[in-house]
């Protein structure tokens, strides 16, 4: 049977439906907001795989490119490897899902969401988490509570539900927001130095409009839902669990005291290991008894370091709630690069390094919403090796993805526009060390490498991860989370921005959300963490070079008349690259008349300046100019003046002396000086070489 429910959001229609499309799947819903439709399935595996003890869910997001009609580009035309943004799309879709699963579910899930019509609205992202939400809520899936996303923005100081494209480019805030009935799940997004205060306002907001989404995700549970199945609880033999906690809970006690993670997380191993082989006995009996000793002994290194915190405000490594890691930054570490910096923060470190090129370097992206080349880029590495493990190099996954993305973002705001710094700019992080919130580390290395290499960036900026441990009505907040601290706390909340302001966000939640309340003093705590990290990076260079390095390509941009652009080009092209094969320098040229000339010298570039000056250049009534002769006529000769500009000089204008023939003064290909005497209406330009040349003694006066 077919269903179908319909609600007005922010103006547009949005639309779910389910059981005409994709049957067989366990939960699937055609979405679609106005002109956008996306299909959204989901599948459980009958059983669970032996051993697991985690939910093995995987998001799928996929953008059809029959969706905007168009045939993939390149020599495979079909949908390839997925793009940076379907990527980023997928983690944006599980985040939220993940912490509202049973946690004793442990059977595969599959999500699918696939973009099929795309209006241009870029309404993809927060349609992938709704869409999911109310496909597992339909199904016999263990997913009970729903959760709703809306996009956010401001325009002009007023808050706008889910902006289109068009609309987020005049928006100083562009964020997601997804959330339950009663708390925030996510938060992922952009800003413009924006106050804590307007982004809790913002995110309120948001709130507001998913309750609604809500309500019609229950009706339509209500209508097509399928029977829940049942959980089969993970039983625990709790003479088994007495045993380990017997053996291990007092040598955890102290391991977790220990200050260097390395030494901190061979210590737990090592006791792991130990009470897996003192108790193996049994493990003929019950096959995931291996499993249970490492689920009691998570559960117990849980309790001791969350007990720590909340009841005696102790640390891993001996912090108070918002103490800040040893900061330590330097910059020009790298001889040969156009700028570079190191960032360390306690027991993580970035290589941050920026690479400046011309606009030949842009990154061209072909997206459902039309191609558009991008001038910044952050690519963020983590190295096996920067938490000690061999691991061969790999191709980017998911997470490095996404933590590039969140510290581009967070960058973004603050470089220069392109009228005023036209270079295209590459950051890379290489994550040389981690133990908690690399992408931040990221942030705080990129604003120096920036600014070594001479970036005039508006301002610098920091970036902080917060905690949180929640116990019943106690909570702590936790200021510069280490990677333990994030694994066993309850939120991941990174912050990044100015003195002035946030310029991005991301929160993730492991609990079932959290109210205003925690999310106002865990900003506020923010704030005054990101405030003490700036005053440390500033230390190593406190504002950008004056100039950017030797080894940057030099780029001079002058500005013409729009309707001399056809004079540069010349015909076919002729007349730039003409310019380029003499000179030696790159030239890009706008439609308004920008021009940017790209050099490895400033020597090259003012020349090719000089030429395109001398082809622009107004001719001047009064003014002398050395031409060339091109052409002999009876009554005068046309002299070349300017590149592509020939004025006459009639015989009488030849000399002071009457002129029988004008091949007796001038030859073609002759050099000669000449004053400009009138330019008409129709563009005429009359010389005369005698008023350029003296008189001489019997010359008529």
């Amino acid at each position: 049977m077919v269903h179908k429910i319909e609600m007005m959001l922010a103006g547009k229609k949005l639309t779910l439906e389910t059981g005409l499309w994709a049957r067989q799947a366990d939960g699937a819903i055609r979405v679609q907001y106005a002109d956008t439709v996306m299909l959204v399935t989901v599948v459980a595996a009958k059983q669970s795989k032996p051993g697991v003890d985690f939910l093995p869910l995987t998001v799928d997001y996929q953008e059809k490119a029959y969706a905007a009609g168009k045939i993939p580009g390149g020599f495979f035309k079909r949908e390839g490897r997925p793009s940076e943004r379907e990527i980023l799309n997928s983690r944006l879709i599980d985040r939220p899902l993940r912490p509202l699963f049973p946690p004793s579910f442990f059977k595969d899930v599959n999500v699918v969401a696939s973009v099929l019509s795309a209006d241009q609205s870029g309404s993809m992202d927060f349609l992938g988490i709704l869409g999911a939400s109310a496909a597992l809520l339909i199904s016999d899936i263990p997913f009970h509570t729903p959760v709703g996303a809306v996009r956010i923005g401001r325009i002009d100081g007023e808050i706008m539900i889910n902006p289109d494209t068009k609309e987020s480019e005049k928006s100083d805030l562009n964020m997601i927001v997804a959330a339950t009935e009663d708390a925030v799940m996510m938060v992922e997004g952009g800003a413009q130095e924006l106050s804590e205060e307007t982004i809790l306002k913002a995110i309120d907001a948001a709130h507001q409009e998913i309750r609604k989404i809500l309500e019609v995700q229950r009706e339509f549970q209500t209508r097509a839902g399928k029977q829940k199945q049942g959980i089969v609880s993970v039983e625990i033999d709790p003479a088994l669990r007495m045993s380990v906690d017997h053996a291990v809970r007092a040598l955890i006690q102290e391991a977790v005291q220990i200050n260097e993670k390395g030494l901190r997380q061979d210590t737990l191993n090592a006791i792991r290991s130990k009470v897996q082989e003192d108790l193996k006995t049994g493990a003929e009996k019950n096959p995931d008894r291996e499993r249970d000793i490492n689920v009691i002994f998570h559960d117990i290194e849980k309790e001791v370091v969350r007990k720590g915190i909340i009841e005696k405000g102790i640390r891993s490594d001996g912090r108070g709630s918002s103490d800040i890691r040893k900061i330590m930054s330097e910059v020009a570490v790298l001889p040969r690069t156009h700028g570079s910096a190191l960032f360390t923060r306690g027991e993580t470190q970035s290589l941050a390094v920026v690479t400046l090129g011309t606009s030949d370097d842009e990154q061209k992206i072909d997206s459902l919403e039309g191609v558009f080349a991008k001038s910044f880029m952050l690519h963020y590495n983590f190295p096996a090796f920067s938490v000690g493990e061999a691991r061969a190099l790999r191709s980017p996954g998911r997470r490095e993805i996404g933590h590039g993305a969140l510290a581009e973002r967070s960058l973004s705001a603050i470089l220069p526009d392109k009228t005023r710094f036209p270079y295209t700019i590459r950051i890379v992080s290489d994550i040389l060390e981690s133990n908690g919130s690399s992408s931040m580390a990221t942030v705080c290395g990129g604003t120096l490498a920036l600014m070594d290499a001479g970036v005039p960036i508006k301002a610098p900026v920091a970036g902080i991860a917060m905690g949180l441990i929640k116990e019943g009505n106690k909570t702590v907040i936790l200021s510069d989370i280490l990677g333990q601290e994030d694994h066993l706390g309850d939120m991941d909340f990174k912050v990044a921005g100015t003195r002035n302001g946030i310029t991005a966000i991301q929160m993730d939640i492991k609990i079932a959300g959290i109210d205003q309340a925690i999310m106002t003093r865990a900003l506020d705590q923010a704030r005054i963490g990101r405030l003490f990290i700036l005053d440390k990076m500033l230390t190593a260079l406190s504002e950008p070079r004056k100039e950017c390095s030797i080894y940057a390509p030099k780029i001079l941009q002058m500005k013409i008349k729009p309707e001399k652009v056809r004079e540069v080009i010349g015909p076919g092209g002729k007349v730039i690259r003409s310019i380029i094969e003499k000179t030696g320098v790159k030239i890009d040229i706008e439609d308004d008349g920008t021009i940017n000339i790209a050099s490895i010298d400033d020597a090259s570039a003012k020349a090719a300046v000089d030429l395109i000056n001398k082809i622009t250049e107004d001719v001047e009534v009064g003014k002398i100019y050395l031409g060339k002769v091109s052409k002999i006529m009876d009554f005068g000769a046309f002299v070349t003046i300017l590149p592509n500009v020939d004025g006459l000089v009639h015989v009488s204008q030849l000399a002071h002396h009457r002129v029988k023939n004008v091949s007796d003064e001038v030859k073609e290909g002759d050099e000669i000086l000449v004053k400009v005497l009138e330019v008409d209406k129709q563009g005429k330009i009359r010389l005369s070489r005698k008023e350029a040349m003296p008189k001489g003694p019997g010359d008529a006066s």
